[in-house]
């Protein structure tokens, strides 16, 4: 029997070489070997649809951040989204690690040298969110509901010193009345009946559009369910609805920190504001997207 290589059976099927090699090490191309670091694939044979099982989502940006995640692919577009997506969110909301220390944290489990002493909690919550970015991809194709809201809060909050705190109610909605940006918020006895009435409306929703994703963000910014970390989990909620509607998501860059709160503070009144800014985030991850050459 003859047999081929890795980057001749992808141009004779018209497959990405790195999906070949996931077939053969988890076993759908049968027959396939390897010698040292090289597969070896029967050259007669015959790859039908079935070998890839069944697509995870018709959104060729999801498939490919389901697959790199599975495969745990360094390098690729699953790699640059959970670096980008959780600096910047968490930078937003004060953590001090810087971009590098992120990845570090990413790649290696370390932050790599640092002089400056660094938060345990900018830590925890930099790992926690690497898992967040998980979930959304895993699940980015069910239903927004309370239960995964929460559960990205879970995620999120837990190991912290906040998830020691009697009161803070990691995972759940808050016990104590808050604010954000000096302004007020929904009362705590009336968060659960206002979040079910947020995601009621938005369901009802048949075929969603980016303002619809970003007005969502907005309404939930202005209830502030959680005693903390409403501003991340927000915005993981965008990305995860993005990826769900087929729509290119975006990553809020700490440099368009301040164009965001404004664009919050005035929706109900300009939306340009922040659509702007998100659509201007869209626009650089567009371009990474180009630069990884997936379609969109």
């Amino acid at each position: 029997m003859k047999y081929i290589s890795v980057s001749e059976f992808a141009k004779k099927w018209n497959i990405p070489e790195r999906t070949v090699r996931n077939y053969c090490a988890t076993g759908k191309i049968t027959g396939a070997f390897i010698t040292g670091k090289t597969w070896n694939i029967p050259e007669d044979y015959v790859f039908t649809e079935k070998e890839s099982s069944k697509k995870f989502s018709k959104n060729v940006l999801l498939n490919y951040l389901k697959e790199q995640k599975d495969m745990k692919l360094k390098g690729g577009i699953y790699h640059r989204t959970q670096i980008d997506l959780t600096y910047n969110s968490n930078r937003i909301e004060g953590s001090k690690l810087t971009e590098d220390q992120t990845r570090f944290i990413f790649e290696t489990n370390t932050i790599g040298i640092t002089k400056e002493t660094v938060n345990v909690d900018d830590i925890i919550e930099t790992t926690n969110h690497f898992r967040c970015i998980d979930l959304i991809i895993d699940k980015a194709n069910r239903k927004l509901t309370e239960t995964l809201i929460k559960e990205l809060h879970f995620l999120l909050k837990s190991g912290t010193s906040d998830s020691r705190k009697d009161w803070f109610n990691t995972g759940e909605y808050k016990k104590l009345p808050n604010e954000v940006g000096g302004n007020e918020t929904c009362a705590p006895e009336n968060v659960a009946s206002e979040m079910k009435k947020l995601l009621q409306n938005y369901n009802s929703i048949e075929n969603k559009t980016f303002e619809d994703i970003i007005d969502f963000h907005y309404q939930f910014e202005i209830i502030h369910p959680f005693q903390d970390g409403n501003g991340r989990v927000g915005r993981l909620i965008m990305f995860k609805e993005c990826l769900a509607n087929n729509i290119v998501p975006f990553i809020i860059e700490d440099d368009l920190k301040q164009f965001y709160y404004r664009g919050l503070q005035q929706w109900p009144n300009v939306k340009e504001y922040l659509l702007d800014t998100c659509l201007t985030a869209q626009d650089h991850y567009k371009s990474i997207l180009d630069y990884f050459r997936i379609v969109y």
